[in-house]
């Protein structure tokens, strides 16, 4: 009964509702500090040792709740909204599962490009992405945010599990105008990735269904160990922060493909 008072008070009185809110500072949740975050130099010395982890084209990364069924949807949806592909530009492209998972769902050899700041990464992409027929390849070795990439010239455009590697807002706007500029009209940008939530409470809910998922995969150790370098490296950022992003530059279109905890796959059209 008393609990009951205390819900019916609290309707009906505005100044005691508003008490029990969280602070509007404390609700909402804000990136860790950027300035101790790695080098572009650190992350690439640890994906240079890391290539095997990453070239598993039925598993995807074991670290990543849904890697396969993230990377089905995204080169579906791409076959869907592009469906003439001639060229492709796949960023971060570790070993090359999701240009090869987009050439098995096409159907089609098309030119690709595969960009990554890792050359074993590079190495591999390019090997495994030329045993599918695919003769035209060209490899950018560095990191997006410095390649000089050609206008309007890609059909599809595919990253995952890199863009948390961008910084401040000005990082994240300026890669996704990047990114929006070499997009062809009628082309399409793909994203999987780590994200974060805008609240606190959920942010927190969901990492720890997170810490849950990897501690079934190789127990509290390998939990701390990815937390460790996630804490580290990344700097992700929210599916709605993004999703606004893309409209912000310039894509017509947005769409949310799945979601589960920390992990999205989401893109973009272009007109």
């Amino acid at each position: 009964m008393d609990e009951q008072r205390d819900q019916a008070e609290m309707v009906s009185n505005p100044d005691r509702r508003d008490s029990a809110r969280l602070p509007r500072d404390a609700f909402s949740y804000q990136a860790s500090e950027l300035s101790s975050k790695s080098t572009t130099s650190d992350i690439t010395e640890r994906f240079d040792r890391d290539v095997e982890r990453f070239s598993n084209l039925e598993s995807g990364q074991s670290a990543t709740i849904d890697a396969p069924l993230a990377m089905q949807l995204i080169t579906q949806a791409a076959v869907k909204l592009t469906p003439t592909i001639n060229r492709v530009l796949d960023v971060g492209c570790g070993a090359g599962n999701n240009t090869l998972k987009l050439r098995q769902i096409y159907g089609r050899p098309f030119a690709s490009d595969l960009l990554d700041l890792s050359k074993p990464m590079l190495d591999r992409a390019e090997q495994r992405v030329r045993e599918t027929g695919i003769d035209s390849v060209t490899t950018w070795h560095g990191d997006l945010r410095d390649a000089k990439l050609p206008h309007a010239s890609y059909d599809v455009v595919l990253a995952a599990a890199v863009l948390h590697h961008l910084r401040d807002d000005s990082d994240w706007e300026s890669a996704f105008r990047k990114i929006f500029a070499c997009v062809r009209p009628g082309g399409s940008f793909w994203i999987t990735d780590l994200v974060v939530q805008e609240t606190v409470p959920v942010h927190e809910l969901m990492w720890t269904r997170y810490g849950d998922y990897l501690e079934g995969i190789g127990g509290p150790g390998y939990r701390d160990q990815v937390f460790q370098y996630i804490e580290q490296e990344d700097s992700p950022r929210s599916v709605t922060y993004q999703l606004d992003l893309l409209r912000e530059v310039g894509f017509t279109h947005v769409e949310l493909l799945h979601k589960n905890s920390c992990f999205a796959a989401f893109g973009a059209w272009k007109a």
